[in-house]
């Protein structure tokens, strides 16, 4: 698992970790706890906003406590505080066992027998894990920061047609510290950084407007990723322009049936919501029906249900370099590890926390087990779930030189999906029309519409390796209370066939 050469933060490590975890868990021990688990965070979390290359507002919030997480009795326990004396972290594990046993209680009146018990997982002791970036964004002056945010806001406003610009630029940084009463011991350091510019095009006759957003996507990365090493900012922000004005010019879609090309930069938000949500195996067990719903990919289907074409290979991944969703050890102390979700079209694999493994008979978590604050009990989140592209897959150009009629899609933007993640909807930042293997101008007012199951089915193509970007999202939502987690799904361009187009206008009349 490739790591950056940094050091974890200073003032992170000099804080009375392990003699808080010590006290934490030794009362959890006392009192007869047959799992003590205690995480302390540090989050910190920086945004700036400008509007039309002049700043808006900025924020820079940091979020610092810890929590003691026990299974006493057969029932989970969960307290957190504040106060960073051992005292107080002992009170914090008497509290935990207090709850476990009141919810003991509960679950006897509801006339449940069902005891928590956790898949085993190796001892990790002293380990430090860091994420890979070079440069820090909280070492980079703030005024760097919003003076690159102005100049590219001022580089797109010069553009003839440009109306107003807002840009964004989000930072995190994410320590954490991890003990339980196995011996485990983590320590950890992730950096995370989303730069975002959207052009807004009005036309002053009609007052019709549209806007295009930048595609390039969130990253577990530094500062460097704002440069032109890692993304070619310069030609996607002169682009913009042209594309935007041409969107203003297009025809409206045919509704209809047509092949597409789907770029990742729209790809992984599909990923994210059809197979991503659908294969969380709690979800699927029924356990997040009250809030976030089902999957149709129940448990009962392992190793039998027909997830798409043959050609469909997924992974869920806490190892990929720069994965948002990437850790080297989960909140319940697993390492981090790359599995099967779906194997040539069939699902294989599920997303797991220990609770889960040891409950449905997997011998070990695959480290799904994710909490966003030192306040909140891990649940069972999202590891950066995508699609392989084929080692010998076609290039994007050479996809569409195949295509007879179809639109090429670029960029995410709306969507809507139910409840068990089965029938869906998507819209895009760009469309281009396809004809005779060749790009044809844009369109508007464009959706596609599928089931889950319909859609990757249908999936006749799956892009080479150079087509293959790690796309994602910073507020990933799920469990109650709610909780916001980061994630990435990578994913080649790839090519579906006969695919339902709606047209977006005409659906909107309808209703």
């Amino acid at each position: 698992m490739p790591t950056a050469p940094h050091a974890i933060d200073a003032t992170f490590t000099a804080l009375p970790l392990r003699a808080l975890a010590d006290a934490a868990l030794a009362r959890a021990r006392a009192l007869g706890a047959e799992h003590a688990d205690f995480r302390f965070e540090r989050v910190r979390s920086a945004a700036w906003r400008l509007r039309d290359a002049k700043p808006s507002g900025s924020s820079d919030t940091t979020d610092l406590g810890y929590a003691v997480r026990v299974v006493h009795g057969g029932s989970w326990g969960f307290a957190s505080g504040v106060d960073l004396t051992m005292g107080a972290a002992a009170k914090v594990a008497s509290l935990a066992v207090a709850m476990a046993k009141l919810s003991a209680q509960v679950i006897k009146a509801a006339g449940s027998d069902e005891r928590v018990e956790l898949a085993a997982e190796p001892v990790h002791a002293d380990k430090e894990w860091i994420s890979s970036y070079e440069i820090n964004p909280f070492d980079v002056p703030d005024a760097d920061k919003t003076g690159l945010l102005a100049d590219w806001s001022a580089r797109l406003l010069a553009a003839e047609g440009v109306a107003h610009v807002d840009a964004s630029l989000l930072t995190v940084q994410e320590n954490k510290f991890y003990a339980d009463t196995a011996g485990t011991v983590t320590t950890q350091q992730r950096v995370r950084l989303h730069p975002q510019l959207t052009a807004t095009a009005v036309d002053e006759r009609t007052g019709e407007f549209d806007s295009m957003r930048t595609i390039a996507p969130p990253a577990g990365r530094g500062w460097e990723y704002l440069g032109q090493s890692v993304w070619d900012w310069d030609k996607e922000l002169a682009q913009i322009p042209e594309f935007l004005a041409e969107k203003m010019r297009a025809p409206s879609v045919e509704a209809g049936r047509y092949d597409l090309v789907v770029d990742p930069s729209n790809l992984w938000l599909t990923i994210h919501e059809s197979i991503g949500h659908a294969t969380e195996l709690d979800r699927a067990l029924g356990y997040e029906a009250a809030y976030a719903g089902t999957s149709f990919a129940t448990f009962d289907q392992l190793g039998k249900l027909k997830y798409g074409s043959e050609i469909m290979n997924v992974t869920g991944d806490r190892t990929a370099e720069h994965g948002l969703a990437t850790i080297g050890y989960d909140d319940e102390g697993v390492a981090g590890q790359s599995w099967d979700l779906v194997k040539d079209g069939t699902l294989v694999g599920y997303q797991l926390d220990r609770r889960i493994a040891k409950l449905t008979g997997f011998e070990r978590s695959n480290g799904c087990a994710y909490a966003d604050s030192p306040g909140h009990v891990p649940v069972q989140r999202m590891a950066n779930v995508s699609l392989r592209p084929a080692p010998e897959g076609p290039s994007t150009d050479e996809m569409i030189a195949g295509v007879e009629r179809g639109i090429y899609v670029v960029g995410d933007r709306s969507w809507s999906i139910d409840m068990q993640r089965y029938n869906f909807q998507f819209t895009g930042q760009r469309f281009f029309r396809i004809e005779n293997g060749q790009l044809a101008g844009q369109l508007r007012d464009v959706a596609y519409q599928a089931t889950t199951t319909d859609f990757w089915g249908s999936m006749a193509a799956v892009g080479g390796p150079e087509t293959y970007v790690l796309g994602g999202a910073f507020n990933c939502g799920k469990a109650q209370p709610g909780q916001v987690a980061a994630v990435s799904h990578g994913c080649p361009s790839a090519l579906f066939q006969g695919v339902n187009i709606l047209n977006t206008t005409q659906e909107a009349g309808r209703g």
